[in-house]
C-alpha cells in the first residue's frame, strides 16, 4: 500500500462540478492499494499517518503530529500510485488492486484512521472521477510505500 502524503492548509473534493468533502489545515493523502496488502499494511501506515511529525511547533520545527495540531485528514484512492514506466512511454497499472479488493481495503485504511484520529476524514467516492484542489503547506509532501519501510 502506497501513500502520498500532503500537509495542506485546505483541500476540497470535487465530483460531477460539486464540492464532495473538504477540509481546513490538515493532510490530503492519497492511497493506492496493491495486489499483495495485509491488515498488518493498513495498521503500519495508519499509525505512521496520524504519528507522523510534520506539523511546525512553536519554534517553527516540525515536530507536531496531525493529531496534535488537531488537523483534518482527507483520503482518496488513488490508483495510479501503483503505475510501473520501467517499460516503454504508455504507464501500466497491474500491480493495482482491482476494485472487489482494493476498495474494501481503501474503507478498512479510513475507519483505521478514524478510528487512531478519534474523529471522522473526509474521503472522496471510490472509483469516482474527481478533482482535488488543495493548498499544499510548505510545501510537505512524503511518499510512504507498505513494502519499502525506510
Amino acid at each position: 500500500m502506497r501513500l502520498l502524503i500532503q500537509r495542506v492548509t485546505q483541500a476540497r473534493c470535487h465530483i460531477a462540478g460539486e464540492v464532495f468533502s473538504e477540509i481546513g489545515k490538515g493532510l490530503v493523502v492519497l492511497v493506492g492499494v496493491g495486489c499483495d496488502e495485509t491488515q498488518e499494511d493498513i495498521d503500519w501506515l495508519a499509525k505512521k499517518l496520524v504519528q507522523m511529525r510534520i506539523f511546525d511547533d512553536s519554534e517553527g520545527v516540525m515536530n507536531l503530529s496531525v493529531q496534535d495540531v488537531e488537523g483534518q485528514v482527507m483520503v482518496v484512492s488513488q490508483f495510479t500510485l501503483h503505475t510501473m514506466t520501467k517499460k516503454g512511454n504508455r504507464p501500466s497499472w497491474i500491480k493495482a488492486a482491482p476494485e472487489a479488493i482494493s476498495k474494501p481495503l481503501y474503507e478498512q485504511f479510513v475507519a483505521k484512521v478514524e478510528e487512531l484520529l478519534g474523529k471522522s476524514v473526509a474521503t472522496g467516492s471510490f472509483g469516482a472521477d474527481m478533482q482535488i484542489e488543495l493548498t499544499n503547506d510548505g510545501p510537505v509532501t512524503i511518499w510512504i510505500d507498505s513494502k519499502n519501510r525506510e
